[in-house]
C-alpha cells in the first residue's frame, strides 16, 4: 500500500469512531435543508466503508502504475448531493496533486472538516491543497456543475486539459418479475438525496401492462418526504402543472409516476416508458449514453450501458466507477 492509501485508510478509521463529524453534519444540514440527515449519514457511510478502506484502495490502485504529477488541478464541487466531490479529491490526492478547491455554497461544510482531518494524518498535504473562491493559476481542471453551468465552464477553461462534467440520470429497466426485496432497493435507487444525484433513477421502461399498484407499496419506506417542506414544495409545483395541463399520472401524495420520453424528470416525478424488446432497448441506450450515468435492472449484464448495475446499487459507486466513464486517475497520469 502506498503512502497516501495508508493515510485514507486511517481517515476512514478515523471518521468511523469521530463524534465532532456528525455534529458537522447537523450543521451542514442547518445550512441546506436538502442535506436531510438521513442522506448526509448515507453519504458518509458509503465514503466511509465503499472509499476508505484499505483493501478498497490497494484494489483500485492496483490497476494504476502512479506517478507523482507536479501540477496543479482546479476542481470545482457541486453542491447537489453531500460530498460530491470527494472522489475527485481522491484522485487528486493519490496522484500527489497540487489542488485549488472552489466548494459550492450549498455544501462547504462537510469536506473542510474531512480535509483538516487528513491534513492531521498528513501534515504535508497541507501545502498541497487550497480551498479559494475563484480558481486561477491551475494546470487542469474538474469541473461539475448543471447544463448551463457547462457552457460556461467549456469557454473559461477552453485553453486547459478538462474533465467537464454537466447534467445526467439514471434508468431503471423492469420485467415485472422483480421480488419484493428488489423493488424496496429500487426505492432507494430513486429517492435517495431527494433524486438530485446524477445516480438517481429518474425513468424506469417497464413491460406493456405493468401494474404500478405493485410498486407504489415499496416506496412507503420514503414517505417522510412529505413531512419536508421543500420536497413537498416540488411535488405542489409540478401536480398543480400536471393537473392544469390535464397529464395523465399516477401519485401516492408524495411522487408522481407519468409516461414521458425524457430521461430526466423534475424532482418529486418519476418518468416512465414501455418497452418489450431487448435489442430494441439495448440501442435506445446506446443512442442516449451521453444522457445515462447508469442503468439499474435485475440482469446487468443484459444491458448495453458501461455503468450497469443491480438494484439498490446506483448510489454506491465503487473507486473505480468513475462519473461519466472517464477514468479520472488516467487523465491525471496523463497530464
Amino acid at each position: 500500500m502506498n503512502r497516501e492509501a495508508e493515510n485514507l485508510a486511517a481517515l476512514g478509521s478515523y471518521l468511523i469512531n469521530s463524534e465532532e463529524l456528525w455534529a458537522v453534519a447537523i450543521k451542514a444540514e442547518r445550512k441546506n435543508p436538502w442535506f436531510a440527515p438521513q442522506f448526509v449519514n448515507e453519504a458518509l457511510d458509503a465514503i466511509m466503508h465503499d472509499m476508505l478502506t484499505a483493501n478498497k484502495l490497494n484494489e483500485w490502485l492496483s490497476h494504476y502504475l502512479l506517478k507523482k504529477i507536479d501540477k496543479t488541478i482546479g476542481l470545482i464541487f457541486a453542491g447537489n448531493i453531500p460530498l460530491v466531490g470527494f472522489h475527485d479529491f481522491l484522485c487528486c490526492y493519490v496522484t500527489g496533486c497540487k489542488m485549488k478547491i472552489k466548494l459550492s455554497s450549498k455544501d462547504d461544510e462537510l469536506f473542510p472538516f474531512i480535509l483538516n482531518a487528513l491534513i492531521k494524518i498528513d501534515p504535508e498535504l497541507k501545502g498541497r491543497v487550497e480551498i479559494v473562491e475563484k480558481l486561477k493559476d491551475f494546470d487542469a481542471v474538474i469541473a461539475t456543475g448543471s447544463g448551463n453551468t457547462h457552457r460556461y465552464f467549456e469557454f473559461y477553461f477552453r485553453n486547459h486539459p478538462k474533465i467537464l462534467r454537466k447534467n445526467r440520470n439514471s434508468i431503471a429497466i423492469l420485467t415485472g418479475e422483480e421480488s419484493p426485496a428488489q423493488l424496496d432497493e429500487l426505492a432507494d435507487d430513486i429517492f435517495m438525496y431527494f433524486g438530485f444525484g446524477c445516480r438517481n433513477v429518474s425513468k424506469i421502461y417497464v413491460p406493456v401492462g405493468y401494474d404500478f399498484n405493485v410498486l407504489f407499496p415499496h416506496f412507503s419506506k420514503y414517505n417522510w418526504l412529505y413531512q419536508h417542506s421543500k420536497y413537498m414544495n416540488n411535488y405542489d409545483y409540478n401536480r398543480t402543472i400536471m393537473l392544469l395541463n390535464n397529464t395523465p399520472h399516477l401519485t401516492n401524495d408524495f411522487i408522481m409516476v407519468t409516461e414521458n420520453p425524457s430521461i430526466a424528470s423534475p424532482i418529486s416525478m418519476l418518468h416512465y416508458e414501455y418497452w418489450h424488446d431487448t435489442a430494441v432497448l439495448n440501442s435506445h441506450l446506446k443512442q442516449n449514453s451521453d444522457r445515462i450515468q447508469c442503468t439499474v435492472s435485475g440482469n446487468p449484464n443484459q444491458w448495453n450501458s458501461p455503468s450497469s448495475v443491480s438494484f439498490g446499487q446506483s448510489q454506491h459507486p465503487s473507486l473505480s466507477d468513475y462519473a461519466d466513464n472517464i477514468d479520472t486517475i488516467s487523465f491525471l497520469n496523463d497530464l
